[in-house]
């Protein structure tokens, strides 16, 4: 199982041609294992997944896999809202390496509760991976709900649910009805640290992106029970989470990881880059949480 601090992987690209920066993908990664992050996801919402072409998306998962070389766990981002399409993703993630899949709820045509049940079957029947479900209503238009994720966590190769609603009841009441090799993860950095101490096994989050030594140690010490460490962390950290999503995700994380020199924070349309108004609040969120 995976667990700890799992960043939700940006995707660098070059400033003039916009094309994937592998170099800088490459130096990301590596600094993520020497700054003690669990795990990856790449080609997420993070990593702007709906902007990538096809190619590009399972080039950047089999990057991911080379650069990590076994070293931290890498999940690939291989969720749809055609059936068929994420069965494929999920295969080429399978044949790329990948230790894991994330698979979010399909988006914009609104699947009932029952599509959604034979959606995500019919991809754990077809690829033999372990898969993770994705839950983030706010950018789908589509609410998985816990008895639909409950049901799906018996199907052996669907092992855990990044629930990103930031509902705690609900992720309380997932890690309660399901077996205990069913992870759920928070996908909200703001509540990430009260699930994790309720029963969770760890965040994807965005935050690490930045920050990851202190995403590490927060989630290790909310892993433990230290609910005195993790709160300490997480204060420290707040007015980072907060920034992070001062616009659409991955806009400030973008900025935020350019000002310490990793790579630039070019993004593809229709994304545009953080207003000057608010890299002014996102540079004082990292003084706070990052540069004190």
């Amino acid at each position: 199982m995976i667990t700890g601090s799992i960043v939700a992987l940006v995707t660098p690209m070059h400033a003039d041609s916009l094309e994937v920066d592998w170099e800088a993908l490459k130096r990301l990664i590596e600094w993520h294992i020497e700054q003690g992050t669990d795990g990856l996801v790449a080609v997420g919402t993070t990593g702007e997944s709906a902007t990538l072409t096809l190619v590009e998306h399972n080039r950047v998962i089999g990057a991911a896999v080379q650069i990590s070389n076994g070293r931290i766990p890498v999940i690939a981002g291989t969720g749809a809202n055609c059936t068929r399409e994420a069965i494929e993703l999920t295969e080429t993630a399978k044949q790329a390496g990948a230790d894991a899949c994330l698979l979010v709820t399909p988006y914009y045509n609104k699947p009932s509760q029952e599509g959604l049940y034979l959606h995500y079957k019919a991809i754990a029947e077809a690829v033999d991976i372990d898969q993770i479900l994705y839950n983030v209503p706010g950018r789908t238009a589509c609410d998985m709900q816990a008895e639909t994720v409950i049901r799906l966590s018996s199907i052996a190769n669907i092992v855990g649910i990044k629930e990103a609603t930031g509902d705690i009841q609900r992720g309380v009441k997932i890690i309660t009805a399901t077996d205990d090799d069913f992870a759920v993860y928070s996908g909200d950095d703001h509540s990430a640290r009260e699930l994790m101490l309720l029963g969770a096994m760890g965040d994807i989050s965005v935050t690490a992106n930045v920050a990851p030594k202190l995403m590490s140690e927060l989630c290790a010490a909310a892993l433990a029970g230290d609910a005195d460490k993790a709160l300490s962390i997480d204060q420290q950290l707040l007015p980072l989470h907060n920034a992070m999503f001062l616009e659409s995700n991955p806009i400030p994380v973008k900025w935020a990881v350019s000002q310490l020199g990793l790579m630039n924070d070019s993004l593809r349309l229709p994304m545009t880059k953080l207003s000057e108004e608010n890299q002014v609040k996102v540079r004082k969120a990292l003084e706070t949480a990052v540069f004190m």
